[in-house]
């Protein structure tokens, strides 16, 4: 499908630091507290971080998830955002209001890397660190939705199963609702049945803007770029397969590369501990 190289600096996840008796992680005795702010992909919410916010919490560190517009307990409606700015309105306030001495360590998950890449964009200097937590992850050589063009390209339609397709505004954006057999055959596989659930209840309509991306601005290498950025990937990806995870790399090079052995499309799911590892050793050594 994907003509690419072979990856370097595929890193394990691995425990950063010890832990004392109260199981927070300490450098020579003393607590370095990072600042993490995730944002969550299409039709989801902050509620995704329900199993990562603890972990990272009792590892003695800030976790602060973001429900983007229309998203979560956003009081938006979908129609009306229309355009990938709208939609990231919330992360650009949570950016915004980062003390100037301080940087957080951003995670976009999902379609929530373009997300991500707006909030790299408008405050680069707020970022230590962009996770691209098995995300969508726009370069700046080519027009924003270049990769969702790709990824589109490459999926095919019968693949998204019950997900509900529409579109709304003037002129038309393209939204969608998937539905309780892709949660639990592509999105969360080898995430719990209780997971599933939660998903299908709490699931609302959402866009990837591509539309809106297709006339907007290329990302630049003096914001977006400037940013260090770590790609991990989930090897048991069926939404966004690692196949194309890994042309993604190729196509945008990033600092390091990490895998979660194991983890379907929501690592923050199926895999918890490995991806609590994961970003505090990340954070441990660009944050």
């Amino acid at each position: 499908m994907f003509s690419v190289k072979p990856l370097q600096n595929i890193g394990n996840c691995i425990p950063l630091g010890r832990s004392n008796s109260r199981g927070k992680i300490t450098m020579g005795g003393v607590m370095q507290q990072k600042h993490f702010v995730a944002t969550h992909g299409v039709g989801h919410g902050s509620w995704v971080y329900y199993k990562l916010k603890p972990r990272i919490e009792a590892a003695g560190h800030r976790f602060t998830p973001v429900d983007l517009a229309a998203s979560g307990v956003n009081e938006k409606k979908l129609e009306e955002v229309l355009t990938l700015d709208e939609y990231t309105t919330p992360l650009l306030e949570v950016l915004a209001s980062i003390p100037e001495n301080e940087k957080v360590v951003l995670i976009g998950h999902s379609g929530g890397g373009m997300a991500a890449a707006v909030g790299m964009e408008k405050y680069p200097e707020k970022i230590a660190v962009a996770v691209f937590l098995n995300a969508i992850m726009p370069d700046s050589k080519n027009r924003p939705s270049y990769v969702l063009e790709q990824y589109s390209a490459k999926t095919p339609l019968d693949a998204w199963l019950d997900t509900q397709f529409s579109t709304y505004g003037c002129p038309p954006i393209t939204s969608l609702l998937v539905g309780p057999k892709f949660i639990s055959s592509s999105l969360y596989h080898l995430s719990t049945v209780e997971d599933q659930a939660l998903g299908a209840l709490l699931m609302r309509p959402g866009s990837l803007f591509i539309e809106d991306l297709l006339k907007a601005d290329n990302f630049t290498d003096a914001k977006f770029g400037s940013v260090p950025r770590v790609f991990v990937l989930a090897s048991e990806d069926r939404v966004i397969p690692p196949e194309f995870q890994r042309w993604m790399i190729e196509n945008n090079p990033v600092k390091e590369v990490k895998e979660i052995k194991g983890s379907d499309h929501m690592p923050m799911f199926s895999r918890p501990d490995e991806l609590c590892q994961c970003l505090v050793e990340i954070a441990k050594t660009y944050a």
